[in-house]
This record gives C-alpha cells, sequence and structure tokens, in this order.
C-alpha cells in the first residue's frame, strides 16, 4: 500500500485520517526530511522538531484560506510536504527547485517569503488587522520559535497583538527551554481550566452580574478580574502574555498529536490572541541531530549516514499515537545506496566549504581576532545568536568573558557596540551580510553619526547559496557606501583578510570588514601587518585595458585577465582592497588612456564599488582629457532582481560571475567598443 504522504492531494486530505494514520504520516514525513537534506544539506533539527505541530495546524485550519505564517521558515519543510510539494521536495536549495523558506511563488499556502527571524507575528498581525478591516472570516495562526520571540520586532508585535485584542493564533514553539523551565501539574491543570467551556461562559456570566451591582458594580468588577487574572497566573509561564493582553496556554507536549488537535481545536474557539506554548524536541526522529541540536540547526550539516543501526525502533504501521519512535540513524561517512556510484557520500554544495581542505574566510577571521586579543584585552566580540556560525565561539572558547551573544537582535548588537566603543574598548560585530541589513539604523545613527571605532565583520558577503534570496549578502556594500566615517574593505585571499582585520583594529572609525562564505585558497600564511587605510595595489601592468576588482572576485578577474592576454590585450589590474574611502589616485593613474577600465564585485551594482570608480573616473574626465575615451563597464550582480537559491558555483555560472564568464563579459565589452588589442601575441596557425 502507498504512503500516506505518497496519497495526499493538498492539505485538506488530512481531516480524513485517524490520529493512528496522522502518527504514521508523522513518521513518513521525517523520513522523508532527513533523506533529503542528507543530500542537499539544510534546516533538519528545526523542521524534525514542528511535524506534530504542522499536521495539527493543517488538519484544524484550511490553508490557503486561512493563514499560517512561519517565522523563521526553516522550520517549514513539514508544511511544503503537506501542500502539493512532495514529487519536487528532492530539489530543495537547488537551482530552479524548492526554496528551503516559504515562498509565495513555489505555493498559496506560503503566505510570505521570509528568512529572517522575529518577522512573524508582525507579518501575521497585519494579515489579521487586514482581515478584520474588510471584515473577513479567515484564521490566521503565527509560529514563531523561542529565540525569535525574544526579538525586539517580536516583543514590538506582540504588544501591538495585546492592545489591539486582535484575534490571532501564536504557536510559541519552545524547543531551546528559553522561555521557562519545566512547569509542573498544577500549571497543565490551569491551561485546560481556561479552555473549557464551563469557564468562558461562567466568566462571562459572572462579570455581567458584579457589573451590575449598584454604586460599586465597576470597582468590584475590576477587583474581581485582578484576583481571577492572580490565581490563574500563579503557576503560569506565562504571565507576561497575559499582561499584554494574550491569553497564555501551555505546556502543551509538541509530539503529542492528541493533544495538539485538542489544544488548538479549542483555542480557535476563543475570541481574542492566545498564544500556545508548545514543547518540541529539536531534531525529533534523527538521534544525531537530537543530541547535537547546534550542528544540526543550519543548513551546512554534518556528514549524515542513514543506514539504520541494529535492532533500532522501527515504530511501524502500530506505533503509539502519541509518540511515533525514533528513527535511528548514527552519524557516518556514507549516504543511502545510490548517493553516488558506489554509495559513498556525495558531499551538496550546501557543505562543500564545511568539508574543503583550506579554512574558511570566516574560519580565518576567527582565528585572527583569538590572537589580536590575546594582546589586545579592549576587543570584545558581539555575535548576534550565531556564535557558531560567525566563528564567535573559538573567541567564546579563549575568552568567554570577552564575547556578548545578544540573542537575535542585530539592531541592539550595534547599539551595544556603540556603548562599548565610548567606554574604551574596541568591539568586534560578526553578523552575516543578510542580517546586517537589520541594524541599518543602528549603524547610521548609533555608531557612524558618533564615529566610534566599531569594527563591523560582515560575514557572508556576496553569493550565499540554497538559502536563496532572503539571505544572498548582495546589499550591504551600496548601503554603506553612503555612511560618512564608515571604512568599507575587503580582501582577494584569506591572507589579505588577516591584515586588514589588524587595519581595522589599528584605526580609529567605523570599520566594514566584508568577506565570504567561501573556503580560502590554502595560501601559505603571511606576517598581518596593518597597511594604511584606502590603499590599494597593482597587481600588473597593463596598456590597453584595466581591471579593478573589490574583493576574492580581484582573484576570478587576474584568470580572465590571462585569458584575454593570450589574445593580445595587455591587462592591468588593480586589487582595490576598500571600496570607501577609494584610492582614488592608484585607479586614475592606471586608468589613464586606457581604452576600458572594467570594476569587478561580487555585490549588486547599483550604487556600488563599480560606481564608485565610475564617479572617480566622471570627475577626472571632467578637467582632463585623458579620460574623454576611457570607457566605464560595471560587472557585478544586476540589480533589478533577487538571486535565488542554488549552490555559489552554480549561481556565479548563472550569473556570469565565475572567470569563464567575467572574461566572456569583458569579450562583449570590447567588441561593442569595436576595440582591438595593441599588438598581438597570438601564435600563427600551423
Amino acid at each position: 500500500m502507498s504512503s500516506f504522504l505518497e496519497r495526499l492531494t493538498g492539505p485538506g486530505d488530512l481531516r480524513g485520517l485517524d490520529e493512528g494514520q496522522l502518527a504514521i504520516l508523522a513518521a513518513e514525513l521525517r523520513e522523508t526530511i532527513i533523506r533529503t537534506v542528507a543530500i542537499t544539506g539544510g534546516h533538519l533539527g528545526s523542521s524534525l522538531g514542528v511535524v506534530e505541530l504542522t499536521i495539527a495546524l493543517h488538519r484544524l485550519l484550511e490553508s490557503p484560506r486561512d493563514k499560517i505564517v512561519w517565522d523563521t521558515g526553516h522550520q517549514a519543510y513539514a508544511h511544503k510536504l503537506l501542500t502539493g510539494r512532495l514529487e519536487r521536495f528532492a530539489t530543495l536549495r537547488q537551482i530552479d527547485g524548492i526554496g528551503g523558506f516559504p515562498r509565495r511563488s513555489e505555493s498559496e499556502h506560503d503566505v510570505f517569503d521570509g528568512g529572517h527571524a522575529g518577522t512573524g507575528l508582525s507579518i501575521a498581525q497585519g494579515l489579521a488587522t487586514a482581515r478584520d478591516l474588510r471584515y473577513g472570516l479567515e484564521r490566521v495562526a503565527a509560529v514563531v520559535g523561542d529565540a525569535a520571540l525574544m526579538s525586539g520586532l517580536s516583543l514590538e508585535a506582540l504588544n501591538d497583538i495585546g492592545h489591539k485584542g486582535t484575534q490571532l493564533l501564536i504557536v510559541l514553539n519552545d524547543n531551546e527551554m528559553s522561555i521557562s523551565p519545566t512547569v509542573g501539574a498544577f500549571a497543565t491543570y490551569l491551561s485546560k481550566i481556561k479552555l473549557s467551556v464551563a469557564w468562558q461562559q461562567s466568566k462571562t456570566a459572572y462579570d455581567s452580574l458584579v457589573e451590575r451591582i449598584p454604586v460599586i458594580g465597576s470597582s468590584a468588577l475590576e477587583w474581581s478580574q485582578r484576583l481571577r487574572r492572580s490565581v490563574v497566573n500563579l503557576a503560569s509561564p506565562g504571565q507576561l502574555f497575559e499582561d499584554l493582553g494574550i491569553s497564555y496556554i501551555g505546556v502543551v507536549p509538541g509530539h503529542d498529536l492528541h493533544a495538539l488537535l485538542e489544544t488548538f481545536g479549542r483555542v480557535l474557539e476563543l475570541k481574542g490572541p492566545v498564544l500556545v506554548h508548545v514543547r518540541t524536541q529539536k531534531g525529533r526522529g534523527y538521534r544525531p541531530a537530537e543530541t547535537d541540536q547546534v550542528s544540526f540547526h543550519g543548513a551546512a550539516l554534518p556528514p549524515m549516514d542513514l543506514a539504520p543501526k541494529a535492532g533500532a525502533h522501527d515504530p511501524g504501521p502500530k506505533a503509539d499515537v502519541h509518540d511515533p519512535g525514533h528513527a535511528a540513524y548514527r552519524i557516518g561517512s556514507t549516504m543511502p545506496h545510490g548517493a553516488g556510484s558506489n554509495g559513498d557520500a556525495v558531499p551538496p554544495a550546501a557543505r562543500s566549504d564545511a568539508m574543503h581542505k583550506h579554512p574558511t574566510y570566516t574560519a580565518v577571521f576567527a582565528s585572527e581576532l583569538v590572537a589580536l586579543a590575546e594582546a589586545d584585552r579592549r576587543i570584545v566580540g558581539i555575535t548576534a545568536g550565531m556564535p557558531t556560525g560567525t566563528g564567535m565561539a573559538k573567541l567564546h572558547a579563549a575568552f568567554p568573558d570577552r564575547v556578548i551573544d545578544v540573542g537575535i537582535a542585530e539592531q541592539h548588537a550595534l547599539t551595544l557596540a556603540a556603548g562599548l566603543a565610548l567606554g574604551g574598548m574596541r568591539p568586534v560585530v560578526a553578523i552575516y551580510s543578510t542580517f546586517l541589513q537589520r541594524a541599518f539604523d543602528q549603524t547610521v545613527h548609533d555608531v557612524c553619526q558618533n564615529d566610534l571605532p566599531v569594527v563591523i565583520g560582515v560575514d557572508r558577503a556576496g553569493l550565499v547559496g540554497e538559502d536563496g534570496t532572503s539571505h544572498q549578502g548582495m546589499f550591504t556594500v551600496p548601503a554603506q557606501r553612503q555612511l560618512p566615517y564608515l571604512v568599507i574593505a575587503s580582501p582577494k585571499d584569506e591572507q589579505e583578510l588577516r591584515v586588514l582585520l589588524h587595519t581595522a583594529l589599528e584605526q580609529e572609525h567605523p570599520f566594514a570588514l566584508h568577506y565570504p562564505r567561501d573556503p580560502g585558497l590554502g595560501l601559505p600564511p603571511v606576517e598581518p601587518v596593518a597597511i594604511p587605510v584606502g590603499r590599494g595595489e597593482v597587481l600588473r601592468e597593463g596598456r590597453d585595458v584595466l581591471f579593478v576588482g573589490f574583493g576574492p572576485i580581484v582573484m576570478r578577474a587576474a584568470a580572465a585577465a590571462d585569458a584575454l592576454e593570450r589574445d593580445g590585450w595587455s591587462v592591468g589590474v588593480i586589487n582595490a582592497r576598500f571600496a570607501k574611502p577609494l584610492d582614488r589616485q592608484l585607479i586614475l593613474d592606471a586608468a589613464r588612456g586606457k581604452r576600458l577600465v572594467v570594476t569587478f564585485e561580487e555585490s549588486v551594482v547599483t550604487g556600488g564599488f563599480g560606481s564608485g570608480v565610475l564617479e572617480a573616473i566622471e570627475e577626472a574626465r571632467l578637467t582632463d582629457v585623458a579620460y574623454r575615451d576611457v570607457a566605464v563597464r560595471i560587472i557585478g550582480i544586476p540589480g533589478d532582481r533577487f538571486v535565488d537559491h542554488g549552490a555559489v558555483s552554480d549561481l556565479r555560472r548563472m550569473l556570469r560571475l565565475d572567470a569563464a564568464g567575467l572574461e566572456a563579459q569583458v569579450r562583449e565589452t570590447l567588441e561593442a567598443l569595436r576595440a582591438a588589442p595593441s599588438r598581438s601575441q597570438v601564435a600563427p596557425a600551423g
């Protein structure tokens, strides 16, 4: 008999299954997620933790009429499988495949294109408010993780939801026990009382009766309501939400389908906003992910072996409804048969840099920061909930009292760094480029306006890969170029990254140091010595064409220059190092009299590094005839669309930002200009 998952045509089919069949479906969802993510990479732990929760919501709500908002979005794999994407799920996070986060272009069941934590409650509040303004009837639910709930944006949304009394279901997915300690039977008992029809009806009737008492009615009603709230919240961990005006229900066991269905069913009949606190286990159903939640949270996972251990528990079709059991797998070095020609693991692109023999730029950055911190006690590291991904965990291991993890609160991270700098410290804030977007105002108002020596490690700058549109680090350079006092730098290789980190910590202004997710080039170590801010370097001289690059794309541009020189072109190459301040004189001296200047960056071209070079040449053109015939071509990421998901190497090839693509774009430009090399070095035929 075919599986329940294969027979589903949509979430509405869940209402035709009993609880025993739903438990089997949960096991099938986990198996599909595990086997897919083992090949494609992805956010395994969070998605495995919400399987039962997802089934319960889709059974009770009527998506897409009713709206389910997933915050952060990487926990939505089961949601995707239940909403008609099983056949394409093997393409997860691949070019033209299923995205790793909700995407409206994929399905009418995906409410918004998520990817950043803390946005879900605001989105849900907007949806519910719009519904109420047009007198709609759809129900709105938001699933938010315990960490995301602590972001400033989430807390602002909670305040608004409670103040307005919006009809809304909030599901708190607590998988880290960071909201409250384990609560006893009394709290569970109180939740059952609050959900009961008798409690709801008697409470309303009692309030009406008390309010009609002559003279003292209104005062007596207020007093009785305060007393009732105090009694009900005595053993409840959710008093914060009750005080905000949001009814709190919990804690509900998140892998007990019966309890989830019973609770959500009653909650959806209540008036006003309700938060249901659900306790789940990250990585549920895959033993390595259960025991190592940090490594199995992110998209780049450790190697996975899907071969069951001998004697592993198989729940089978008669599995207990409340606990369908665990599919026991072990960490190893092989994939299921068929993953490669001999069954060996085929490392997905999402994990290629983690398995590469050369350290990543992030690893080099972290190691150098530790070395610098040994000599300078003023250095303090700050991370916004990403100590492992940004390498700050390495600094914490060496100096635990000099690393601050503010959680998912990038805004607070930047302002905190400003305060530390005002106090005489040298803060280094390491944040992924895509998440740094959230703290733009803090970068402008708190750091740059005060001209403070805050070092911003802009990790994952450029193309990031399989996480898609919401995670590509392509917008930060143009955003930062407009800011006074801010220095913007990026290295051509990992050894230059070390040099630039020294430079950043030896100067007295805000400094944004951009580096990619990529592995380094494996270059031998150099002695990292600070260089003057704003100084580029000439890598080679040339007569016909000048290449000016910013960041690691410089090395690909140099490879393109090699190919062009074989056809007789004389190509000069400059490694700019700094997008701001730009080494204008170095570039202008090299550009004088050239037929073409080409700029290279792995960033959106609109207002980016290339625009800075163009501005410098255009200004010089006004007063110096030597620049009147110099054409400028800006090569980078087009600014008219977002970049979807896929392996970084595939994306670079598609965007023509690999060495071959850069060469082709330059050749097309030279042909359009009808330019010819000053001398030919092409060997005669034969």
